[in-house]
């Protein structure tokens, strides 16, 4: 059902089509371990039944309507101190893809890894990685973007074909699947040839609510900061009352 085009190099050439699954990350995860895969392979399905989300949340996403897939990759190059960097350009390539279709001033990421129309939830992504000493062994990327779906529980959720309110017709599923492929693997080239420096400050760029003040909490205690970046680990750095102070993902909530 669905192709890449030999424009990519290595990541697509390997597709798992599986009409329905339970979650495509615990299916590579099932392939990995079986050592039936090699890197690049993706894990494709028309039907989650149970996606998984950051925070242990669960990716809503209407059967036929929207890309749910899963990619192995094999980043033994980086330590595992540097693993968020391998979230900042999977990050990047979804938002390069969106840029094919939308305003980049309208497309942000929120950190670490959701991607952001406006105000409203467009796509995530979840990385599981597999350490191995001083390295990532191996790593499942799972992206979820909603692309054709009209309607969701979630009033703060939208999708491509919502954001394009002109369109009058589905987006070709495949398609776009060739294209955010090809994305993916032009920032995992770059994440693999070292430029880790330029991915985190191109990252920094894209964030939501970047340099501006907005009301967060932490411990149930509101209180208004600026983001102003992140560090090395990915930790992301609020401004409050002049002082530079750093949060891991559960630590902090964004709220208005």
């Amino acid at each position: 059902m669905y192709n890449i085009t030999p424009k990519t190099l290595f990541i697509g050439k390997n597709i798992i089509y599986l009409p329905t699954c339970h979650s495509t990350n615990d299916t590579a995860a099932s392939l990995l371990r079986d050592g039936k895969v090699f890197e690049g392979t993706l894990v494709v399905t028309s039907n989650q039944t149970a996606g998984k989300g950051q925070r242990g949340n669960q990716w809503e996403a209407e059967t036929g309507k929207n890309l749910t897939f899963s990619l192995i990759l094999k980043p033994a190059y980086l330590t595992p101190n540097e693993q968020f960097y391998l979230n900042i350009a999977v990050s990047l390539g979804i938002y390069e893809f969106l840029n094919d279709f939308f305003a980049a001033e309208d497309i942000k990421i929120k950190w670490p890894n959701d991607i952001y129309y406006k105000d409203k939830k467009m796509g995530g992504v979840l990385i599981e990685n597999v350490l191995k000493k001083s390295a990532i062994e191996s790593a499942i990327v799972g992206i979820g973007l909603n692309i054709n779906q009209l309607q969701f529980s979630h009033p703060q959720a939208t999708s491509m074909r919502l954001a394009a309110s002109s369109r009058t017709s589905d987006f070709d599923l495949e398609v776009l699947l060739t294209r955010l492929v090809e994305c993916l693997e032009h920032h995992y080239l770059q994440l693999r040839s070292g430029k880790l420096e330029w991915l985190r400050d191109r990252y920094q760029q894209c964030l939501y609510w970047f340099q501006e003040k907005h009301l967060f909490s932490r411990d149930d205690t509101q209180f208004e900061g600026q983001i102003t970046g992140i560090n090395a680990t990915g930790q992301l750095a609020v401004e409050i009352d002049e002082t530079l102070h750093y949060f891991d993902l559960k630590e902090i909530k964004f709220i208005r």
